[in-house]
């Protein structure tokens, strides 16, 4: 393997094409897709100003390096990338790629960050500036993750997230097949119109959360005094811990909550079979 250190380079193209290449302490200014149709590339402490970086490249590996605002749609239409201890200041990232790990990296303005992308993991990763992030991807795993930004997770696939802080209006819009573990989510419309969601040991706020979802279950969730007209139109299993503002027309199965409920609404418009089964503390 070829290693260059502690130089820079600008412009276009300037690695081109490169493969087995170790880069150390390089420097890509303001330019673009330096490292283009490459493959088995490995970067440490590196810094990178131009766009398009890491675009049809074939196994790469990006420890304590620093990309950018510049440097946005650095990392498109790739395989295999890996980033260890990064600061990603770029917006745009990941894009049509399969493959990715992540780990201890911070994306401050992630703004349509993980798109059309399969076979995702991360671990402790904070997004933040996130709106649209990880729009339909598929086969995503992640822990210890924070996230600031709206509409994330639209149309996702294959989604197990553990002890995550997620803050996103309109998360998980028409997702399936979502886990979610130990984690803290707060933004109207969660999950709307999604299949096979399942919440476990969550704490959820947010106005109209988990309506139209088809296969919903909460297991030992909490609700903020904000979550109101819960379950719309959704067919639920669910096991709630503390009180509920309010639960709005679900279709079908059974909700146990372990609290009160302020209001429960079965309006003319309810769709059948309209057989929920509702037993709460207020019963006691």
């Amino acid at each position: 393997m070829q290693t260059i250190r502690n130089r820079e380079f600008g412009g276009e193209r300037p690695l081109y094409a490169s493969h087995d290449l170790r880069l150390e302490h390089v420097t890509i200014h303001v330019g673009e897709s330096s490292i283009k149709e490459s493959s088995n590339i490995e970067a440490e402490d590196c810094r990178f100003e131009g766009k398009y970086v890491f675009w049809e490249t074939y196994g790469f590996k990006v420890r304590r390096c620093y990309f950018a605002e510049s440097a946005r749609s650095s990392l498109w239409y790739s395989k295999g990338g890996h980033l260890v201890d990064c600061q990603v200041d770029a917006p745009k990232m990941f894009r049509r790629m399969q493959g990715i790990e992540v780990e201890n990296t911070n994306f401050p303005n992630a703004l349509e960050t993980f798109w059309d992308c399969s076979d995702i993991q991360l671990r402790d990763v904070s997004i933040a500036k996130a709106d649209y992030a990880f729009m339909h991807c598929e086969n995503i795993r992640i822990d210890n993750y924070r996230q600031d930004g709206n509409y994330s997770f639209q149309y996702a696939r294959n989604v197990e997230i553990h002890n995550a802080v997620i803050n996103s209006k309109d998360a998980f819009w028409e997702s399936e097949n979502v886990t979610i573990y130990d984690s803290e989510i707060n933004g109207e419309y969660l999950a709307w119109y999604g299949k096979n969601i399942r919440l476990v040991r969550c704490h959820l706020t947010g106005e109209q959360l988990l309506c139209y979802v088809d296969g919903l279950i909460l297991e030992d969730c909490t609700f903020g005094e904000d979550a109101n007209l819960l379950f719309e139109y959704s067919t639920v299993r669910a096991t709630i811990l503390g009180n509920v503002t309010s639960i709005k027309n679900p279709t079908s199965g059974h909700i146990a909550v372990k609290g009160k409920v302020g209001e429960i609404i079965f309006d003319k418009n309810q769709k059948q079979p309209a057989d929920a089964v509702i037993i709460t503390d207020n019963d006691v």
